[in-house]
């Protein structure tokens, strides 16, 4: 029960996590609406579609991951019960691939946030600029959450390897 407990513990935390970008949307959301009503200069009208596009991707990127957790939660329960090695090999599989992507994200977003920086730089108008601080402010973001996500899995995956799959398999 212990394995259950912890996956289930680790899958609501990722649940709460997700609500975060949801949060961040809905703040991108609501800037645009801003520049669009009272935005009078080249520059705050520049900022209202690369605002919308970066709250769209960041809703996007909330709700499915919202979703895909609070079923899982659903799901452990089941694939516990029906078979508790099958469920403790694939949580393991399962956390050692999420680290290792974390792995590239963490190499990626920090390249795409100097790329846009690079842009911003050079690139002097209103348009470019908007879209460089918009993607520089949603990717920071996504960095957050994302190493706030990383660390929990770690811990997850450190823990799971702790667990004597023995003991379980005979109850």
């Amino acid at each position: 029960m212990e394995l259950l407990k912890l996956a289930t513990e680790w899958a609501k935390s990722e649940v709460f996590s997700t609500r975060f970008f949801i949060l961040f949307a809905i703040i991108f959301l609501f800037a645009s609406a801003g520049f669009w009503q009272w935005g009078k200069t080249d520059l705050a009208k520049a900022y209202i579609i690369p605002m919308l596009v970066s709250g769209l991707l960041l809703m996007t990127i909330g709700l499915g991951l919202f979703y895909t957790n609070k079923s899982r939660i659903v799901q452990f329960k089941k694939d516990f019960n029906s078979d508790t090695a099958a469920f403790y090999q694939s949580e393991i599989e399962r956390s050692q691939s999420t680290l290792k992507e974390y792995t590239i994200v963490f190499k990626v977003i920090p390249t795409l946030i100097i790329v846009a920086a690079l842009l911003f730089l050079f690139i002097n108008t209103p348009t470019w600029r908007a879209i460089s601080i918009s993607t520089i402010a949603m990717l920071i973001i996504i960095l957050m959450v994302d190493g706030t996500a990383h660390a929990r899995i770690e811990k997850y995956y450190n823990a799971l390897k702790l667990i004597d799959i023995h003991q379980i398999s005979k109850k």
